[in-house]
């Protein structure tokens, strides 16, 4: 069950990922058993390489694991070919990661268009969506501004947009304030807390920054390859915690 006993979104059993070292495999990730509550602002937090990316990578269909279970919704994503893993990450998951990706040649409309443009929507409909997501960020002023005339935060708020532009359920969010100064990471962190509740949005973010974490419903901190969780960080919200 997961820390509020509803139904979980996500669910983990025996969750494995080894990579091949020489002639050793490197256990990143060992028999790791979680839930995620729809709903939920969770942080994963721990030492580099302790396995956080790579487990991001698992949720959002990104990688496989090498043993285990990863149960979205009661499906196994972790059994799906490749054409269905790719429609769950296309219709479920928005992606942010620490550096924001945008194509340089395009402008702050055009990269948030992208996904939409990929999944075969006209011109039209892309342009009206992704502008919306623009102003709720607060570009609507530099949609005509390509990457390179952009401040770092307005990079990563347009990345932002670019996640929630096909209107996703969950957000994964790898390190997003990492190459932000502290005020610009406070007001990223900020637009995310917001638009984790405006779009209703389970979200999961990577952070080495413990302030944010502890504003998270709930933080896990994975040490050696499995889970050591910390507490509620808001337990009259969250009354049963994990196990």
């Amino acid at each position: 069950m997961t820390p509020n006993g509803s139904t979980p979104l996500f669910r983990a059993e025996n969750l494995t990922k080894t990579y091949r070292s020489g002639t050793n495999d490197l256990v990143v990730l060992d028999r790791l058993n979680f839930s995620v509550a729809q709903g939920e602002r969770l942080a994963l937090v721990g030492e580099s390489g302790a396995g956080k990316s790579t487990l991001l990578h698992l949720l959002g269909g990104l990688d496989r694991p090498t043993t285990g279970t990863i149960y979205y919704k009661s499906k196994d994503i972790s059994g799906l070919g490749d054409s269905d893993l790719a429609d769950f990450r296309n219709r479920e998951i928005g992606f942010v990661w620490q550096i924001h990706y945008l194509l340089p040649e395009f402008t702050a409309l055009e990269n948030v268009m992208m996904p939409l443009l990929i999944r075969g929507r006209s011109h039209a409909e892309a342009a009206s969506a992704s502008l919306a997501r623009l102003e709720e960020v607060g570009l609507a002023a530099r949609v005509g501004h390509r990457a390179g005339e952009l401040s770092g935060g307005e990079q990563q708020r347009v990345a932002l947009a670019r996640a929630l532009v096909a209107n996703p359920s969950v957000l994964l969010a790898d390190e997003p304030t990492g190459n932000l100064d502290l005020r610009t990471g406070e007001m990223i962190f900020d637009l995310l807390t917001a638009l984790h509740r405006s779009h209703q949005l389970t979200s999961i973010f990577v952070t080495h920054n413990l302030s944010f974490a502890q504003r998270c419903d709930r933080v896990l901190k994975l040490e050696g390859g499995t889970l050591a969780g910390s507490p509620p960080m808001h337990p009259e919200s969250n009354p049963e915690y994990l196990k």
